[in-house]
């Protein structure tokens, strides 16, 4: 059996407190933030192999059979703790799609599944296998709580269950996790015999992350005045507000829906080349033309809107769980109607929140705002960041894989809402960039306006490299183009 992490006092693996954070969250509609991806495959796997893959993915990555343990006073951070009753099949699901079992109706599912909540008192995902597709395909839909990682570790978690062939030689299955039974009584008390610890510990961690909102703490006090003035000025630009909210985006409600589009990788690696930019100003780009076209229609046409983009921090140092982002602000250009000089001022915009001394604010200020009760937390939803939209870029695997003997078509990834009016995700995979935009159906209220403005927004960035046409997501899927090596083109 493989033996799970413990720390210096024999407890297993503390929760960070930006995923203490998320985990509060996860109980309430408004603040939870759960992470869905939806593969296509060509055709439905074998259910025994499908399983026994799962299964040997959940003896590879810790994570996948850990629950989290909260003590039942807070006298101790929460654990992450290999559950002694893990069940893979609670987390495995199989379903069949009602006829004729098209693109929209796996799409509305994987929507109503990303609204529903996860099981806190076991590991935070479920796996659901939907047959009974249109041209013989099958879907997988994963749900993962954000407290687990973020969308490039869930990248690094997954690794495991695909295969560079269809039918690939056997492996061996790992050895199982050593479970361990810690009742939230038992944490408690152990945190009682730490305690004066534990409390130094947690008031230290706070003045820490105050510190570091306010600058290094530097022997000169005229030196550490202007330090703390430069830091607090440098993480206003990066989280604060850049730009008057949409007149259009502004309602919020607790219904959602999704629109995707699929993008041959290339297309759009030849149009961000041809602008000077990378595949993620491009995308970017593409998405404020969108925008753009959305507001004309509505009769509300605006210049520039809040809008989020998370940077990935995660070094290769650094394990798949956990979340190691930084999000930053950007003045969403969407009244240039130029293609080519909306990639240049986004890309402009970019470098400089990277450079930004502050650019990891919301990690920093993590052990303060996790001090606040889940009520103060439920109002701070989607104003840490200030935005309308929010937009992440995720590079996946780059050459063909295979599930349970079945070949994955295409990925798209639908991210939380969390006061936001819109996420929208990028995933490039297998030759092919998928941008699926989940929005708030109070904010977006045309829904076919908004699905046909999202395909000619890119339409006019893919015109910067000639052909390409940005296509609805469907079940029609031709074999995926050579695969660039550079799927995880530069963001």
């Amino acid at each position: 059996m493989s033996v799970p992490e413990l720390d210096a006092a024999g407890l297993p693996e503390e929760l960070s407190p930006l995923d203490q954070i998320l985990h509060r969250g996860e109980a309430n509609p408004r603040t939870r933030s759960g992470i869905m991806t939806m593969e296509i495959l060509d055709c439905a796997p074998d259910w025994d192999t499908f399983r026994a893959r799962f299964d040997y993915a959940t003896r590879k990555v810790l994570r996948l059979r850990q629950k989290v343990v909260m003590p039942t006073l807070p006298t101790v951070a929460p654990r992450w703790v290999v559950d002694p009753d893990f069940n893979l099949d609670f987390h495995l699901r199989r379903v069949r799609a009602p006829e004729p079992g098209t693109f929209r109706q796996v799409l509305d599912f994987a929507e109503v599944a990303a609204q529903s909540p996860l099981d806190i008192s076991r590991p935070l995902w479920t796996a659901t296998l939907v047959e009974g597709l249109e041209g013989d395909r099958a879907a997988l839909v994963v749900h993962l709580s954000h407290a687990v990682t973020d969308g490039v570790g869930g990248v690094e978690m997954f690794a495991n269950l695909y295969d560079l062939e269809r039918d690939p030689p056997p492996q061996p299955a790992p050895p199982l996790p050593i479970p361990q039974d810690l009742s939230p009584n038992d944490l408690m008390r152990q945190g009682i015999t730490r305690l004066p610890g534990t409390i130094a510990g947690r008031l230290r961690g706070a003045v820490f992350g105050a510190a570091h909102v306010a600058g290094e703490v530097i022997r000169d006090p005229i030196s550490r005045l202007g330090g703390a003035m430069e830091y607090a000025m440098s993480g206003a630009r990066v989280v604060g507000p850049v730009a008057d909210p949409s007149p259009v985006l502004r309602r919020r409600s607790l219904s959602s829906r999704s629109e995707a589009i699929d993008i041959e990788f290339g297309a759009l690696h030849r149009a961000a080349k041809a602008a000077g930019g990378s595949i993620n100003d491009a995308y970017l780009a593409g998405l404020c033309g969108s925008l753009r076209l959305y507001h004309e229609a509505m009769g509300v046409p605006i210049d520039t809107l809040p809008m989020a983009v998370p940077v990935n921090l995660r070094s290769d140092a650094d394990p798949a769980g956990g979340n190691r982002f930084a999000g930053i602000n950007l003045a969403a250009p969407i009244g240039l109607s130029d293609p080519q000089v909306r990639v240049h001022n986004i890309r402009t915009q970019m470098t400089t929140k990277r450079e930004e001394r502050a650019i990891d604010m919301v990690g920093a200020i993590a052990p303060l705002v996790g001090l606040l009760p889940d009520t103060v937390l439920e109002s701070m939803a989607g104003s840490i960041v200030n935005s309308d939209v929010q937009a992440s870029n995720i590079p996946v695997y780059a050459g063909d894989t295979f599930m349970a003997g079945a070949k994955v078509l295409r990925q798209y990834g639908l991210g939380p809402l969390p006061g936001v009016a819109m996420m929208v995700v990028l995933v490039s995979r297998s030759g092919y960039c998928t941008i699926t935009s989940r929005y708030d159906r109070a904010a977006i209220t045309d829904q076919g306006l908004w699905a046909r403005c999202l395909l000619a927004g890119f339409d006019e960035v893919l015109a910067l490299g000639g052909e390409g046409r940005a296509e609805p997501a469907s079940f029609a899927t031709d074999p995926a183009p050579d695969s660039s090596p550079n799927g995880s083109a530069a963001q």
